[in-house]
């Protein structure tokens, strides 16, 4: 397929994503109408396609269809308010309540303490009646406190009789976008501003994919992920940031020059990450490997720096409803653990996924290479999310990240497990038992299955991928007939990529990849050789035809030599962008033709 058919197809495929994306946040729109999940199957295949197209699109088209597919996607999904998440709502009262003064710890959003700062958009009388769907009735009591009571009302924020349970930095972004948005303008600044978080994401990983000499193209998983698109854009979640923030810190401790200097700032970079949302601490063990001291001492100091004021503020209360969440989510009783619990249940069940996240964190602390730390990062974030099997699907979000800058696609299979996970109905009529331990169990079993293939090609490339004594090639490297022989008898193996594109494919720096190239070189190599012995070989005509009709020329009585002397291949070279191997010069296998 052409370059040009590839943008054509790849366009058309992000239009549909926009309208499948589109269908789920707006049902209404849908004329089936289907729910969520059978829209966001398709949208997957989609995304997978239009990202498989692009290996065969220019590096400059390519990133200028990442960064605009990238945008495109985002404004769609912002065009909505939430659909799949009422977060964001939340996100508006926790900075309200902070522009006025007052600690988001300290107080419920339902309590008296609070009620001035309540308005029309978020809140509404207690009535069957109400739009929104979270309401407090009269006569309820504080949780744990009988004595206090609430202040009667319906309201769009979600668990409006607990404390936020956000991280501090996050309630310093949601306190920075309370003034910088209008009063009463509703959820579409939020929606911006996690949808402009979204696309600086992705301006960060092409810098840092230019950086590490990997392929720009990676950077399409991210931009135009439907989980990207949906829980940025539409969803809004603060976890963008987090990302963000993670995305740099990595990058940072990836610098195997940055000495002391850059462990501090990454560590540094990483805790604000950790102080925004939890998730980005599995990325904790990957970085360990150099200058771990650094990273703990400033990771840690960043995390108690934006912790200490609140904690002066409200003491114990800066805890928020994280225990409270992990009751009621079942993991304080071991019944939220859907893979283990198909198995093991209550007490065992915690120890077990107690030991395997133990197990985890040690290997990758163990073996994780300090120049790639997303590797280690992905897999302990891989497990975590088979492990605890969430049923809320933006907790994957920062695997996507994490996937872009390690090289292995199929991790992606957790992000979209978790839609299997949040949305269990198929059409309108089925629903998946054991949805949870599905979703992430399909997912846990496809990594696997990827992994073993890629074991068996490292370990038998040659049964995998060609024949010695033949060259041939399994269509892997698939040529146009008639290369091959021109490029022996030029004497030079093209780095050109088959579709006539004009861009290299920049050569992967991953072990796994960088081994796969050195036994595809090793028999391209003997494949050459034989050929060009067979070419020599078969030299002596054409050459001697030359001589004779040089000879006519000159007069002079010239014979080729009937069998030209075998050359010593020379070792082949492998720079970041293209492979030569050597082979006969020209002048080697034709004689030159003396002149008068």
């Amino acid at each position: 397929m052409s370059a040009k058919l590839r943008v054509g197809a790849i366009i058309i495929a992000l239009v549909m994503i926009c309208g499948l994306e589109y269908l789920v946040i707006r049902p209404s729109a849908d004329p089936l109408p289907l729910q969520a999940l059978p829209l966001l199957v398709v949208a997957w295949m989609l995304f997978a396609a239009a990202a498989w197209l692009l290996r065969g699109v220019s590096v400059p088209w390519s990133v200028t269809l990442i960064i605009i597919g990238g945008i495109a996607i985002q404004v769609v999904a912002m065009s909505v308010p939430p659909h799949l998440s009422d977060d964001l709502y939340r996100y508006i009262w926790d900075g309200r309540v902070q522009a006025a003064g007052i600690d988001p710890y300290a107080y419920v959003p339902s309590a008296p303490q609070l009620a001035h700062l309540r308005d029309p958009f978020l809140w509404t009388a207690a009535r069957a009646s109400s739009p929104y769907p979270h309401c407090v009735w009269p006569g309820t009591s504080l949780p744990g406190h009988p004595a206090t009571k609430l202040v009667a009302g319906c309201t769009r924020i979600n668990r409006p009789t607990v404390p936020t349970i956000y991280p501090p930095v996050a309630e310093a972004y949601f306190l920075a976008l309370h003034y910088v948005t209008p009063v009463h303008a509703g959820p579409t600044p939020v929606q911006a501003a996690a949808g402009a978080c979204a696309v600086l994401v992705t301006l960060v990983l092409l810098a840092g994919l230019r950086w590490l000499g990997r392929d720009l193209r990676w950077a399409a998983l991210w931009a135009w992920c439907p989980t990207v698109a949906l829980e940025a854009g539409n969803s809004a979640h603060v976890d963008v940031v987090a990302v963000l923030l993670t995305a740099v810190a990595l990058l940072v401790l990836a610098r195997r020059g940055g000495g002391t200097r850059g462990a501090l700032l990454g560590g540094a970079l990483l805790g604000l990450a950790i102080a925004t949302k939890v998730t980005p601490v599995l990325a904790g063990p990957a970085v360990l490997r150099r200058k771990w001291w650094a990273v703990i001492v400033s990771a840690a100091g960043a995390v108690a720096a934006v912790y200490l004021p609140h904690v002066l503020a409200v003491g114990s209360k800066v805890i928020g409803f994280l225990p409270g969440y992990l009751q009621q989510e079942g993991y304080d009783s071991g019944q939220r653990f859907a893979i283990i619990a198909l198995f093991a249940s209550g007490h065992l069940a915690i120890v077990i996924a107690v030991a395997i996240l133990g197990v985890s964190g040690l290997a990758v602390l163990r073996f994780s290479d300090p120049d790639r730390p997303w590797r280690g990062a992905v897999v302990m974030t891989g497990v975590a999310l088979a492990v605890t099997t969430p049923s809320y699907q933006w907790y994957a979000i920062v695997l996507v990240m994490l996937v872009v800058l390690d090289g292995r696609p199929e991790w992606l299979a957790f992000a979209a497990g978790g839609y299997l996970a949040a949305e269990p109905h198929l059409g309108r009529w089925r629903l998946i038992p054991h949805a949870q331990a599905v979703g992430y169990g399909l997912a846990a079993l496809f990594v696997v299955l990827v992994w073993v293939v890629r074991l068996v090609i490292a370990r038998y490339p040659r049964m995998i991928f060609a024949d010695a004594s033949t060259g041939a090639d399994l269509g892997l490297n698939a040529r146009p007939a008639g290369a091959a022989d021109a490029d022996i008898a030029v004497g030079a193996v093209s780095a050109e990529p088959a579709d006539g594109s004009g861009q290299h494919e920049p050569a992967d720096r991953e072990p796994a990849n960088h081994e796969l190239a050195n036994h595809e070189l090793a028999n391209h190599e003997l494949a050459n050789h034989e050929l060009a012995n067979h070419e020599l070989a078969g030299a002596a005509a054409p050459a001697g035809a030359m001589a004779a009709s040089g000879a006519a020329q000159t007069g002079q009585n010239l014979t080729a030599p009937a069998v030209l002397p075998r050359r010593k291949l020379r070792a082949a070279t492998t720079t970041g962008d293209e492979r030569v191997v050597n082979a006969p010069k020209l002048h080697e296998i034709i004689p030159a033709v003396p002149r008068k």
